[in-house]
């Protein structure tokens, strides 16, 4: 019996050594490819382009001509009181040295504006082809060649350096986007556990998911080419520092009442993960398969975005119900130094405020509900404030000089676009589609270019601003008239950017509701009870989006919303937002199950679970606002709106709302089930409730 009870406490002092270990060489093996994550992420524009678009299949045909993918740009030469005689000598003499130092596809010629102000050269090579490194380092030395003297302004524009400082951007979202994020996450947590030593472990745990799910997104790249973006990578980090917080704080919230409980550290972490693990295991696979429904996407960002953002909560789940706690046992109770949770003491008995606002909500359940829909009614009022399409110029917050060239040069040339719109036609077709083209209404002019592989580029010029309604009448025109051609160019690419997001919203926003509904119904099995979670969602979303219309515009200056917006917040925050009703709907249901009537089962869930909800919500809700200030406007919009909804969720929607609508309901709220039925009907025997 002695020598069963000694292997016994052998086995739990060895086994979170054993899991330790286990995570060294898992470590050890996702090292090398962790680190080349960054090798395979890339920011062109078939990255994010709809699959089947016509400007993707334009872009995907001229990377198979001659030379490969064109590097276009703009040299811009600008004196407000007009261009000298010496500004062209030294515009002339800047071109010359770009021609002999790189391969271009033709000479440059310059073309005045008809105030006189201001020259462009349009500079086109193939020398980098499809590799963003090589292209970033001819638009660098351009730049550096191309600079001004006095009052003469030169900038370099046109797609390529704009793509270039998109790409600048996104590779340097990699270290302030985490160092960023742990810094909040860390104030947050010290602010939370008012412990020196606490607030450190799930910080460096959830540091090691993103480490390994680095390697896990590698590995998809690798063996399915899921789509590796900048925006991608920094959202897949920001959820494995959110969703891995969540789950932390409610383990060890757990735990720390386990040890209240039981002697050994070890005996308390079986426990807490008994009692929480089944919660955070529905919550984590509710949001991976929200997630995964953006497989169903055209829309290449969106739909690499899906696979990427399921790694990383599952390298969170994992590294949370594995590592956090083999740490934390081993580092016993004095962790939680100054407040040590001694054996068989009892909290301090503290005025809850989640207690207070759901007696509120228990008191008037019907006017609570009532006017928390008033509430968020009047919030999604906002979305018809909300700007229209953003256009490729507005999306960087601080406008860089790729973007401040091409305004000198809309005002300069009124008559014409300074940004191509790219012809894809079979070879043997060529001269009629270029008859067409110039016969099109809306062309300013139009040229032949490469020739390969049986088709031909044909370069367009409109007549109208990139991007602008009568361009976008122009592009459409194009492709009405030129049948078996393909159309492409920026403002191609953007026109099928937007058309795809509204084509994916019908689309993917059914799958995602359809698969949380199924998942709800079968962990809480009920049918009310998940339709009212997925419709407090739904509401919250709506809102967040109200709040947006009312920021983005008059408050932050942005001058449009990026289309994808609607999909991905969406997508976000149904899934995190069920997350959290996971937590306090699984609580509901055992305290029903145990015999308590409704509106006291529903008050005990929110009073116990409501401090590490709303813990929760506050840190999933900086860590999206991280994104606001990364310098890209789809990012600070997308940031902002997750983090207002996730607020949202968890203080009104939860606090409130689910409340007063189960207190409202009763019983009905568990139909069909048996819990809809007597009270004794649907009594049985549970394990200890999720704290």
């Amino acid at each position: 019996m002695g020598a069963a009870r000694t292997r016994a406490t052998g086995g739990r002092r060895g086994l979170p050594w054993l899991v330790l270990g286990l995570w060294v060489v898992l470590l050890a093996v996702a090292g090398p490819f962790a680190a080349r994550l960054a090798d395979v992420q890339h920011d062109r524009a078939t990255d994010y382009l709809p699959a089947s678009a016509d400007s993707t299949r334009a872009a995907r045909l001229q990377d198979r001509l001659p030379g490969g993918e064109s590097t276009d740009l703009v040299l811009v030469y600008h004196r407000a009181g007009g261009l000298t005689a010496a500004d062209r000598t030294t515009a002339g003499r800047q071109v010359a040295t770009i021609a002999h130092r790189h391969t271009l596809t033709t000479a440059p010629r310059g073309v005045p504006s008809a105030d006189g102000t201001t020259l462009m050269y349009p500079v086109t090579s193939n020398e980098p082809g499809t590799d963003e490194k090589k292209r970033d380092g001819f638009v660098d030395d351009v730049r550096q060649v191309a600079h001004g003297q006095g009052a003469l302004t030169v900038e370099v524009g046109g797609p390529a350096a704009l793509a270039t400082d998109a790409s600048g951007v996104y590779a340097s979202l990699g270290g302030p986007l985490l160092y960023t994020t742990v810094a909040v996450v860390a104030i947050l947590l010290i602010l939370i556990y008012r412990s020196p030593l606490l607030w450190l472990v799930p910080l460096v745990v959830a540091g090691i998911a993103d480490f390994l799910a680095r390697a896990a997104a590698y590995g998809l790249n690798q063996v399915f080419g899921t789509a590796v973006s900048g925006q991608s990578a920094g959202i897949m980090t920001i959820l494995v520092f959110g969703a891995g917080t969540d789950y932390a704080l409610l383990l060890v919230s757990r735990y720390r009442e386990e040890l209240r409980r039981h002697e050994r550290p070890y005996d308390a972490m079986r426990a807490a993960l008994r009692g929480c693990g089944p919660a955070v295991l529905a919550s984590s696979g509710t949001v991976a398969a929200g997630l995964l429904c953006l497989l169903a996407a055209d829309l290449n960002s969106s739909r690499g975005m899906g696979p990427l953002g399921t790694v990383g909560v599952l390298c969170a789940l994992a590294a949370m119900l594995t590592l956090l706690p083999a740490v934390l046992v081993l580092l016993g109770r004095r962790v939680f130094w100054p407040l040590v949770p001694a054996h068989g003491s009892t909290p301090k008995e503290r005025r809850s405020l989640f207690a207070a606002m759901g007696s509120s909500a228990g008191r008037r359940p019907l006017t609570v509900l009532a006017s928390g829909a008033v509430l968020l009614g009047a919030l999604a009022l906002g979305t018809l404030n909300l700007p229209g399409p953003l256009k490729q110029l507005d999306t960087f917050v601080d406008r860089p000089g790729s973007v401040t060239a091409m305004d000198t040069l809309a005002k300069a040339f009124p008559e014409r676009s300074a940004q191509p719109v790219e012809i894809l036609t079979p070879a043997d077709r060529a001269d009629a589609t270029l008859a067409a083209a110039e016969g099109t209404r809306g062309v300013a002019s139009a040229r032949k270019g490469r020739t390969g592989g049986g088709w031909t580029e044909i370069s367009v010029t409109a007549s109208a601003p990139p991007q602008s309604a009568a361009e976008t009448a122009t592009i459409q025109a194009l492709r009405d008239r030129l049948g078996g051609s393909y159309v492409g160019g920026p403002s191609a690419q953007q026109l099928d950017l937007k058309d795809t997001d509204a084509r994916d919203r019908l689309v993917v926003v059914p799958i995602v509701l359809l698969s949380v509904l199924l998942i709800l119904i079968v962990l809480l099995r009920s049918l009310v009870a998940p339709l009212i979670l997925v419709a407090a969602v739904v509401a919250v979303w709506g809102a967040a989006l109200g709040v947006g219309g009312l920021v983005f515009g008059p408050l932050s200056g942005f001058h449009g919303t990026d289309p994808g917006l609607g999909l991905l917040s969406f997508v976000f925050l149904v899934a995190l937002g069920v997350d959290y009703g996971i937590f306090l709907m699984h609580r509901m249901r055992e305290e029903s199950l145990r015999g308590m009537e409704p509106a006291e089962a529903a008050l005990t869930a929110l009073r116990t679970t409501g401090g590490v909800i709303a813990s929760a919500g506050l840190v999933l809700a900086a860590t999206f606002a991280v994104l606001t200030d990364m310098g890209l406007v789809p990012l600070a919009e997308l940031g902002l709106v997750i983090a207002v909804g996730v607020l949202l969720d968890t203080f009104l929607v939860r606090t409130y709302l689910v409340t007063s609508a189960s207190v409202a309901l009763g019983r009905r709220v568990w139909w069909p089930g048996r819990l809809s039925g007597t009270p004794s009907a649907g009594r049985e025997r549970v394990p200890e409730p999720v704290g």
